[in-house]
């Protein structure tokens, strides 16, 4: 019997199976190198005894894997899409694995989650004490545009779920997750000679600065409910200076702690109007993720992870993090929600990106161990 591809290189098995993750780069969009981490992983999950589905969308192949019977699923919940561009391994990032640490692009965000996942369950036999459903989506890293709804449509009926994002640098969990949508505000106005015929022209660009004093008046708005964090990330428009600018745009950035204040500004944005007679604007929203605040039942399942760990010589707490992910969808849905399953490290989105080996094996015993239990 040929052994499986991933333990060829080293000793460990956890240890290969990561390896061989990280060295299929899989950036977001790219379908095919999607669809190549997609056949191992569904292979594995289906070798342990998973009823496995392949999704395939406009951004890559998402997994879905049911294990044992019945309604009422426990959910756990991943991506296999990357912040980083093929060649990253060749060159700025190598696969690396001193014994303590490992490094690799996306080794922590997040294919050491989904190591977490497959391990646990290949050492339950894949037979958990109540049904488990993978998820796996393809986009998650550029705010899930074609799996969202995917997710939902999953989670329904769900009894809880993990999430396997990284946790915060102490360990701990994520329970509460900022909101996070991204939209794009675009002037439309009318090109004309800067010195020539200036009052045929409607400067796109004039347009979009008073818009974006608008978008400042409204997240600062003390009426609101609760702060809201904004950036704008991008602005582009014009051509030359002698040139009146017909089109600008900005990419702006939202995070919101609780739904009543995203709805307010998203609405708001929504209801902007052009300031100049003849010009136009247009708002896209590009991803959203709805808010997610803690509830009661989000601390109970928390708890539950905490006293199983103590049991393990762990100590696991969780809190609220700034940033959003896949889970934002599920607690925002109260369906009692953790995330920050996954190892420690550090370094996510950056070239320190890291993992320490004695974290990844506790979580992987804690996993264990709470998919054994009742």
């Amino acid at each position: 019997m040929n052994a499986a591809p991933w333990m060829s290189r080293q000793t460990d098995p956890v240890v290969d199976f990561l390896r061989m993750l990280v060295e299929i780069e899989s950036p977001s969009f790219d379908t095919e190198a999607s669809e190549r981490i997609a056949t191992p992983l569904s292979e594995r999950l289906a070798a342990i005894g998973g009823a496995v589905r392949r999704i395939r969308t406009d951004a890559g192949t998402s997994i879905l894997a049911d294990f044992g019977a019945g309604p009422d699923p426990l959910l756990l919940v991943g991506h296999t899409d990357t912040v980083w561009p093929r060649g990253t391994l060749d060159q700025a990032l190598p696969w690396s694995h001193d014994g303590t640490v490992i490094r690799g692009p996306g080794a922590y965000d997040m294919k050491s989650g989904i190591a977490v996942m497959c391990e646990a369950l290949e050492r339950i036999g894949g037979a958990p004490a109540m049904p488990v459903r993978v998820i796996l989506t393809c986009d998650e890293e550029v705010g899930s545009p074609t799996t969202a709804s995917l997710i939902t449509q999953e989670a329904v009926g769900a009894r809880a779920a993990i999430g396997f994002e990284s946790p915060h640098p102490d360990g701990a969990l994520k329970v509460g997750r900022r909101g996070s949508t991204r939209v794009i505000i675009r002037a439309v106005g009318r090109s004309a000679h800067a010195a020539l015929d200036p009052e045929l022209g409607i400067s796109a660009i004039d347009e979009l600065v008073d818009q974006l004093m608008r978008v400042r008046m409204l997240v600062e708005d003390p009426a609101l409910s609760a702060p809201v964090l904004c950036n704008i990330g991008t602005v582009a428009g014009g051509t030359r200076a002698n040139v009146v600018p017909d089109v600008a745009e900005a990419e702006i950035g939202l995070r919101f702690i609780d739904g009543e204040s995203e709805t307010a500004v998203l609405n708001a944005l929504d209801g902007l109007a052009p300031i100049r007679h003849g010009s136009r604007l247009e708002v896209e929203t590009l991803s959203s993720r709805p808010a997610w605040r803690a509830t009661a039942p989000d601390a109970a399942l928390t708890a539950t992870i905490a006293s199983t760990a103590a049991s393990l010589g762990q100590r696991i707490d969780g809190r609220p993090a700034a940033g959003a992910g896949d889970t934002n969808l599920l607690g925002s849905l109260r369906i009692p929600t953790v995330d920050g399953f996954g190892p420690r490290g550090g370094g996510a989105h950056a070239l320190e990106e890291h993992v320490i080996v004695e974290s990844l094996r506790e979580r992987i015993d804690l996993l264990t161990a709470l998919l054994s239990s009742a």
